[in-house]
């Protein structure tokens, strides 16, 4: 059995006048939501043992705010290909994967919103129906595959485990 959680990173700045796509910062929302995530992750035992993340300054500022939060912090490997990448892409990093039971990438969209569309094909049809609308900033989708060999990933290959959004885990608070 493996896990795959994709992450997509925290709420960020708009670019300013001649800055870089790459060099996006958080916003102060951004920077209390990923905490947050994080926190959820780690009381619900949705803990990686490997981390990919996108070199974006978004997303590494996501998975260092995320990460304190963990607890125990899992390998981390900062991946130049999740950065925009389609869903092919993604998938050839995941098949790729050695040596974890339970793999995170932080990254994008469109990107890991595709991806999780592809391979999920069983489990909550209500919150499936909510991953299928959009994956907001921050939002956390967990998928179950039901094979011991990341190279085995295919379309179709996932057991939807749960999607939380920061917006999810404040409405079960209050």
């Amino acid at each position: 059995m493996r896990r795959l959680l994709l992450l997509r990173h925290a709420k960020t700045e708009r670019p300013g006048s001649g800055e870089r796509d790459r060099e996006r910062k958080l916003t102060k929302r951004g920077r209390a939501d990923a905490p947050l995530v994080g926190a959820y992750m780690a009381r619900h035992g949705l803990i990686p043992d490997l981390a990919l993340v996108s070199p974006a300054t978004r997303a590494m500022e996501t998975w260092t705010l995320l990460a304190k939060a963990l607890g125990k912090e899992p390998r981390v490997v900062k991946d130049e290909r999740i950065y925009n990448a389609e869903v092919e892409t993604l998938i050839g990093i995941v098949r790729e994967t050695r040596d974890a039971r339970a793999l995170l990438l932080v990254g994008h969209n469109p990107g890991l919103h595709d991806l999780a569309l592809r391979l999920i094909a069983s489990g909550d049809v209500a919150m499936r129906e909510l991953v299928s609308e959009k994956l907001p900033t921050s939002g956390l989708v967990v998928i179950d595959l039901a094979f011991d060999d990341w190279s085995k990933l295919h379309a179709g290959a996932g057991g939807f485990e749960r999607f939380v959004t920061p917006r999810l885990i404040k409405a079960a608070a209050d």
